[in-house]
């Protein structure tokens, strides 16, 4: 008995030791001293939460914070809202950016730039480092947040679509927004006030700006808004609604429109589909909801299903069902020269090729697949503006790596997408001159060229004739090659005469 009896405590005593281990060991939010911070704001810091019991190479999600707050903080919010519950629940990895400024920087040239040296760089920093380190799934990343954290979330969204599959914002505004008026990103009376106001392609158009030649996959967007929220005006959610189809080439009405109830208020909630028939926008508009709204922020019965969180199966959801095309493909408009059939995204003779998935340039008409120089016409455009022989593009936005034009005429200058105005130059190679293509237009001046995006919008863009890549060149091209030719058969007949009459005598 006595035995027995010590046998029972010895028990007793290892099973709370085991407790105990296991409530040391209980996952919290953990501060991240080194994470390979490189060119990036001191200012930002990084924060960690890993569940005890993990997915095999799991999801991440990233929560940014609102103004004036911490890491802390807004994982108290995602808390109490049951996202870190779900996070225990499906194994997935929260990674909570902080700066010590007031409000993340949303508006500088830097954070709108791919890699840029901004906030936007320091938090992909930290999802590069959380991949590697926790062996986490690059091609399921999420991002979460309110308020500033929400601008953060679109911000993010813009200028690392190849890093995001999704992102989910309270409360925000469409990116770009911020930096009206706001040269060092710090605060935007304008955007807050919901007086910068764009057309669709012109928002879409300076997204696309932010990540010049990115031509892949779009992530899907969650947006969330009251009605009379008088910190952030409620026109940034129908402003984000515009840039967000357009980037998703998605219509301008939505798929279906609904009443359902967010926290203590009815909302209405719009979603659209894609092609594929997968919802990759949606819109609650929370009637009589204040800021965030506060209510019903990081609400997970939105959140967790929206990105498929509650999935743990390797591959993104959406392009589990849809294939990776299934988003908008990105990159800049689709522009067009006078003559030619692209195929896969190739430049006809003389013009210059559509971007898209698979189509023509011909007759005015862009759209189609990554760029490269027609034969003989205008260079693809590339990231930085490409060059082409004998002229130059400014500011131009399009397929990355441009080709020149193979042979002597030079293709000037495609086409600027941007804010400017049509800077298309003149070059000469051989004789032959290229005139440049058309600008795509953001409040500027120019012609509106083609919009091309998720594989699906193309229009006519109104290009002149002087600027329409000129394919007289290449007919001048191909005659002197013909001349060439016949000289050189000519000449050859001469010389072999000569030999069989050498030969005779």
């Amino acid at each position: 008995m006595k035995h027995s009896r010590h046998a029972a405590l010895g028990g007793l005593a290892l099973a709370g030791m085991l407790t105990l281990g296991t409530q040391a060991r209980a996952a919290s939010l953990q501060q991240v001293s080194n994470w390979g911070a490189n060119g990036v704001p001191s200012t930002a810091s990084m924060y960690i939460y890993v569940p005890d019991q993990v997915a095999a190479n799991p999801p991440i999600l990233v929560v940014a914070h609102y103004c004036g707050g911490t890491a802390s903080a807004v994982f108290g919010q995602v808390r109490n809202a049951g996202i870190v519950s779900a996070a225990d629940q499906y194994g997935f990895i929260m990674v909570v950016p902080q700066t010590s400024e007031n409000c993340w920087d949303v508006g500088s040239t830097k954070a709108l730039t791919h890699d840029g040296g901004g906030d936007t760089h320091a938090v992909a920093q930290m999802v590069r480092y959380a991949i590697t380190e926790y062996q986490a799934n690059a091609d399921r990343v999420y991002i979460t947040g309110d308020s500033s954290g929400a601008m953060m979330t679109e911000a993010m969204l813009a200028v690392y679509p190849d890093i995001f599959k999704g992102g989910s914002e309270f409360a925000g505004v469409p990116a770009g927004c911020w930096a009206v008026g706001n040269p060092d990103g710090s605060w935007s009376s304008q955007c807050a006030g919901g007086q910068v106001t764009h057309t669709a392609q012109e928002w879409g158009d300076l997204a696309r700006a932010m990540y010049p030649g990115y031509m892949g996959h779009r992530p899907r967007v969650q947006l969330v808004h009251g009605d009379a929220d008088t910190t952030i005006n409620y026109k940034n959610h129908t402003e984000g609604i515009k840039q967000w189809t357009d980037l998703l080439g998605l219509s301008t009405n939505p798929t279906s429109t609904d009443t359902v109830t967010l926290g203590q208020h009815q909302a209405t909630r719009q979603r659209w589909t894609n092609s594929c028939g997968y919802v990759v926008l949606e819109a609650y508009t929370s009637m009589g909801g204040d800021h965030g709204p506060s209510d019903a922020l990081f609400n997970s019965s939105l959140v967790i299903p929206f990105l498929g969180l509650d999935k743990t199966d390797a591959v993104d959801p959406e392009i589990a069902e849809c294939g990776e095309g299934s988003g908008g493909m990105g990159g800049a408009a689709g522009m067009a020269g006078t003559a030619g059939v692209g195929s896969g995204g190739a430049g006809g003779l003389g013009g210059v090729a559509g971007t898209g998935t698979a189509g023509e340039a011909s007759s005015g008409t862009g759209s189609g697949g990554d760029t490269s120089g027609g034969l003989g016409g205008a260079a693809g455009l590339s990231s930085a503006g490409a060059t082409a022989l004998g002229g130059t593009s400014s500011a131009g936005v399009g397929a990355t790596g441009g080709v020149v034009a193979m042979g002597g005429a030079s293709g000037v200058a495609g086409a600027v997408a941007g804010m400017g105005s049509n800077q298309a130059g003149n070059g000469t190679a051989g004789g032959a001159t290229g005139m440049g293509g058309s600008t795509m237009s953001q409040g500027g001046n120019g012609t509106s060229g083609t919009h091309a995006t998720g594989g699906g919008t193309s229009g006519s863009p109104d290009v002149p004739e002087e600027a329409s890549g000129c394919s007289c060149e290449v007919a001048g091209r191909n005659t002197s090659s013909r001349s060439v030719a016949l000289l050189s058969l000519l000449a050859l007949a001469l010389v072999r005469r000569r030999r069989d009459a050498s030969a005779r005598t």
